[in-house]
């Protein structure tokens, strides 16, 4: 059984794969790159480390799109143990740098490990530890090709503020986990995360400067280009 399938009961599969794609395929799709040793390892920590990393087929993604970006400068926001940003600097170019922000130094000790074991050298990523907020006001406007945020999702509408300061015109950012196990479609659910969620999608779907799609790959990323002038 693949890793996607394995983190969910077959259940939960039939109930949210979408039309049309049955499970294994979507399985399929969630592992199409594999996983080496680096991302192996990441992930190995995460789990001991309680944190939930970004799915397999979300970091594939998160690649492709810093590759289409041609990626050079990049925030995440939630380094976690490194399974984010070792994507993003796989799909970044050879003299980029990744600026990754997190709370929790031991994260980033870990995360440090991640990067250099998939053999990054460290002059291609900058750890700081600290409140996200806190770190990324007093970043450059206009500098980055990309941002990512996997952290607080009450905060999430405030980093979406600070991002379209910090991008570049044509620039991305990308938002993780905005589907929320399902939470995010359901009516019902009106809990502080998932409020938020809703709100950061309307503004986002709202803010006539961005082009936006909500993948719904692994559990969902919400992605946006601020547009050309």
């Amino acid at each position: 059984m693949s890793s996607a399938a394995a983190d969910h009961p077959s259940e939960y599969w039939e109930g949210t794969i979408a039309t049309g794609i049955d499970p294994t395929s979507w399985a399929y799709a969630e592992d199409y790159t594999g996983a080496d040793e680096a991302v192996t390892g990441a992930r190995a920590s995460a789990a001991e480390s309680g944190i939930a990393p970004i799915g397999a087929g979300a970091a594939s993604a998160l690649s492709l799109l810093a590759a289409c970006a041609g990626a050079k400068a990049v925030v995440e926001i939630g380094t976690g143990t490194g399974v984010s940003g070792l994507a993003l600097l796989r799909g970044m170019r050879a003299d980029g740098t990744l600026t990754t922000v997190d709370i929790d130094a031991e994260n980033q000790r870990l995360a440090r490990k991640t990067f250099l074991d998939a053999g990054i050298t460290s002059n291609r990523f900058r750890l700081i530890a600290g409140s996200g907020l806190d770190v990324v006001t007093r970043l450059t406007d206009g500098h980055y090709d990309l941002v990512f945020c996997d952290a607080d999702r009450r905060e999430n509408t405030a980093y979406l503020h600070e991002a379209l300061r910090l991008l570049r015109p044509g620039g991305l950012v990308v938002f993780a986990g905005v589907l929320a196990n399902g939470r995010l479609a359901d009516p019902a659910r009106r809990d502080a995360d998932t409020m938020a969620l809703r709100d950061l999608i309307r503004a986002v779907r709202e803010d006539d400067d961005l082009v936006s799609a909500l993948l719904p790959t692994s559990d969902g990323l919400l992605t946006a280009a601020k547009r050309l002038k």
